[in-house]
């Protein structure tokens, strides 16, 4: 049976998008949109493709998602190429089925069947495109938002598709995202003959202390809607690759995934303080990817909820963990953001799928989300 949600996810699943390539899946979905009457204006930032879409005037509700999708790994050991999507046992396989062509279909039926039954809508339906989220995100949707900020465009509502869901899908709703700070620390030394070590001042060992108490230091508590804040050494190098030499320098990095009890000021600042502390002679830059958001109970998150009780009579948890999203982009307009989308569980390995009655599932709740904010 032919299923709109389905072949519109294959047709997205066949370009092989790799970030930042969109390989046409935006013009795919531009084309669906200008049929509905929607005003397309494209937004290209260095080479990546975006698109901002809007439909009707008023209180606002945006769908943002991305085109592009992570490498495919070694595709030898795909059941199927992983740019040629195949159901199996029900399951829609190829790169992007999860993460995240399928909801990107899944919002486009979803407003194709809504402006059929509400072509005179109240509100403004908007789509927020971008084709670099996986890779640096530099040029991608917070371009867009900054280009829609400068011009004083209002988002009150904004839903992005990601994957949040755990088993089911709608079991977990994101109301928020943590921040993510990483540090690139390089403690330097005197590099010399391991058999001299006087002669020498190795940043590895001189760092040791520091490294201990970085690891072993509680930052917060999280609170009600946010877990502690993390640290993880991503990477740790030093030497040569001889046996005989000590190191002249010492490079670190490590990231922080931080609640609204912190902000990335105090956290350089306490770094900074623990270097200083164990007198380390150092190099130090940061790379802030993203602040903390929250959207709090009210109109987007009760549409949301009552769209998943809806149609699967559970209530979705509301969670802030996992990775960062453009979501946090487009929080700073002032919007309030959610994410809805597919389970997770396969979202960038190989053989990456997704239910395809998930799809059909999660396109009926994002019509319903549309009825109850803009209808």
């Amino acid at each position: 049976m032919f299923c709109p949600v389905i072949e519109l996810a294959q047709q997205l699943i066949r370009r092989p998008s790799l970030s930042p390539v969109d390989a046409g899946c935006q013009a795919i979905m531009i084309s669906r949109l200008k049929a509905l009457g929607f005003t397309v204006e494209s937004m290209p930032f260095g080479d990546t493709h975006n698109f901002w879409a809007w439909r009707g005037q008023g209180e606002t509700l945006a769908f943002a998602g991305h085109t592009d999708v992570v490498p495919t790994g070694d595709e030898a050991r795909w059941i199927t190429p992983p740019f040629e999507p195949s159901i199996r046992d029900g399951m829609l396989f190829g790169r992007g089925a999860a993460d995240m062509k399928g909801s990107l279909a899944a919002m486009v039926v979803a407003a194709e069947r809504f402006v059929a039954a509400h072509p005179y809508h109240r509100g403004r339906l908007a789509f927020l495109i971008t084709s670099d989220e996986e890779a640096s995100a530099a040029d991608g949707t917070v371009k867009v938002v900054e280009a829609l900020m400068a011009r004083n465009e209002r988002l009150d509502y904004c839903l992005v598709g990601e994957p949040s869901s755990n088993e089911i899908v709608g079991d977990v709703v994101k109301n928020g995202r943590r921040g993510s700070i990483t540090a690139e620390v390089t403690i330097h030394g005197v590099q010399g003959h391991v058999a001299y070590p006087h002669l020498a001042d190795n940043p590895v060992h001189r760092a040791t202390p520091f490294l201990l108490e970085l690891v072993n230091t509680e930052w917060d508590n999280g609170n009600a809607f946010f877990p502690p804040t993390s640290m993880q050494i991503a990477n740790i190098h030093a030497g040569t690759g001889s046996n005989n030499v000590i190191p002249g320098d010492l490079h670190l990095q490590f990231n922080f995934r931080f609640s609204t009890e912190l902000t990335d000021a105090l956290i350089r600042s306490q770094v900074e303080v623990m270097l200083e502390k164990h007198k380390l002679p150092y190099s130090i830059s940061w790379n802030l990817s993203g602040q903390p958001f929250l959207t709090a109970r009210g109109k987007l998150v009760d549409a949301v909820i009552n769209a998943v009780t809806h149609y699967t009579e559970n209530k979705p948890q509301l969670l802030t963990n996992g990775g960062t999203s453009d979501g946090r982009f487009i929080a700073r307009m002032g919007t309030q953001v959610v994410e809805l989308g597919p389970v997770n569980a396969t979202i960038h390995k190989i053989n990456e799928c997704v239910k395809a009655a998930d799809l059909q599932l999660l396109s009926r709740m994002y019509q319903r989300i549309m009825e109850q904010l803009i209808a």
